[in-house]
C-alpha cells in the first residue's frame, strides 16, 4: 500500500499536473495573442496577470509556517527570490513580446530548445549526473535529441492533409472576423523579431528552473517562494511598463476579452502553473520539468484541430510521434536511474543494520 502511494505521488501525480499545465500555458498563449488582437500592452498584462497571483497567495506564507516546520526566510534566500523575480519577468515580458510579433504556435515550436538548454545547465550545476556507460544517462541524451528533432519536424514540416476542417469562407478584412474563426495571427507578423524574443525567453526559462530548484532546496515551501515570485516580478514589471507605457489609457482594462486573459492568466498561469511547476521541480528535477515542453507544440496542434478548425497534416502527426518516442525514453531513463538510487539506498540501509546488530548483541553480553 505505501509502494502504491509513494508511485503514484512521486510519478504519476507529477505527470499528470505537467501534461496538465502544459494544456493551460498554451490555452493561455493563445488566449493571450486574441487580448493583443484588441489592443492590450504586454507590459500592462505582465503586472496585473502578477499582481493578482500575488494577492491570492497573500495567506500562503501564513499557512506554510504553520503547517510544517521551515528554515528561516533569510536574507540570502530573499535575494535568491529576487534573482528569481529578475530572470521570471524578463523571460515574461521577452515571451509575451515575441507572442505579439509572431503566433502562439510559435511560441510552442522554439519552447523545445528548453530541455536542451536544461539538460547542459544541470549537469554544470551537478544536478544531474552522465555517465555514458549507464543506459539511463544514454535513455535520457537520445531521448532529449529526439524531442528535439521531432518537435522541429512539426515545425517545418508540414506535409499533406490528413484530416480536413470544414470552416465557411469569410471576408479577412476585420481583425474581429480573423478573431472568430480562429485566426490568431497578425496582421502583418514580425516572425524574425519573435522568433528572437521568443529564443531569448527559452534560454532564461532553463536558467529560472535551475535557480527554483536550488532555492526549493533551501527553503522547500512552494506557495511562500511563489508568493515572493510573483510579487517580484509585477514589481519589476510595474517599473519597466511605467517607464515604456506612457499612455494612461493602456492602463484601462475593459471588460472583454482582455480582462479575461488577466484573470486567466493570474490564477491558471502565475499562480497555479509556476506553484505546481516548483513542487515539480523540487520532487522531480529541472530536467524532467523541462522535458514537457516539446509536448507543447503537439498539444498546440490537437487544440488546434480540435477547437479552431485546423487542419491535421501529416508532418504533425509525424512529428508528434516523435516527439512521444523521445519523451518516454527520457521517462524510461529517469525512473531507471531513480530505481537505482532507491536501490542502493536500501542496501546501504540493510548493511548499516547488519553491522549495528552484533555490536548491540556484544554490548548485551558485555551487561550480562
Amino acid at each position: 500500500m505505501v509502494w502504491r502511494w509513494r508511485y503514484c505521488y512521486k510519478d504519476v501525480l507529477p505527470f499528470t499536473a505537467m501534461v496538465s499545465m502544459e494544456c493551460a500555458n498554451v490555452g493561455l498563449n493563445t488566449l493571450f495573442k486574441a487580448a493583443t488582437l484588441k489592443g492590450m500592452s504586454y507590459h500592462v498584462f505582465v503586472v496585473y496577470a502578477y499582481a493578482l497571483a500575488a494577492l491570492v497567495l497573500l495567506p500562503a506564507p501564513f499557512f506554510s509556517y504553520r503547517s510544517i516546520v521551515l528554515p528561516p526566510l533569510t536574507f540570502p534566500i530573499l535575494c535568491k527570490i529576487g534573482l528569481l523575480g529578475l530572470i521570471g519577468s524578463s523571460s515574461q515580458i521577452m515571451g509575451y513580446t515575441g507572442i505579439s510579433y509572431s503566433s502562439p504556435t510559435l511560441a510552442s515550436a522554439i519552447s523545445n530548445l528548453t530541455p536542451a538548454f536544461t539538460f547542459i545547465l544541470a549537469i554544470i550545476f551537478r544536478m544531474e549526473k552522465l555517465d555514458w556507460e549507464k543506459t539511463s544517462s544514454q535513455a535520457k541524451v537520445m531521448g532529449t535529441i529526439i524531442s528535439i528533432i521531432g518537435a522541429f519536424v512539426v515545425t517545418l514540416y508540414k506535409g499533406p492533409p490528413i484530416v480536413i476542417a470544414f470552416t465557411p469562407i469569410q471576408p479577412l478584412s476585420s481583425p474581429e472576423t480573423n478573431l472568430a474563426s480562429g485566426g490568431l495571427h497578425s496582421a502583418n507578423p514580425n516572425w524574425v523579431i519573435g522568433g528572437v524574443f521568443l529564443t531569448a525567453e527559452y534560454i532564461l526559462v532553463p536558467l529560472w528552473y535551475i535557480v527554483q530548484t536550488q532555492i526549493m532546496k533551501e527553503y522547500p515551501a512552494e506557495l511562500t517562494v511563489v508568493f515572493f515570485y510573483n510579487l517580484c516580478v509585477s514589481f519589476i514589471a510595474a517599473i519597466v511598463g511605467l517607464a515604456t507605457e506612457k499612455n494612461a489609457s493602456a492602463w484601462r482594462i475593459k471588460p472583454d476579452i482582455a480582462l479575461a486573459s488577466v484573470v486567466c492568466s493570474g490564477l491558471f498561469g502565475s499562480c497555479l502553473n509556476n506553484t505546481v511547476h516548483t513542487w515539480a521541480l523540487r520532487l522531480k528535477g529541472p530536467v524532467f520539468v523541462a522535458m514537457f515542453k516539446p509536448l507543447s507544440i503537439a498539444i498546440a496542434v490537437a487544440m488546434g484541430v480540435t477547437f479552431l478548425g485546423d487542419t491535421l497534416h501529416l508532418g504533425s502527426l509525424i512529428g508528434a510521434t516523435i516527439i512521444s518516442i523521445g519523451f518516454y525514453t527520457v521517462m524510461w531513463g529517469k525512473e531507471k536511474e531513480e530505481m537505482a538510487e532507491d536501490c542502493g539506498s536500501v542496501t546501504g540501509v540493510d548493511s548499516a543494520s547488519s553491522r549495528k546488530v552484533p555490536l548491540l548483541q556484544s554490548y548485551k553480553n558485555e551487561q550480562v
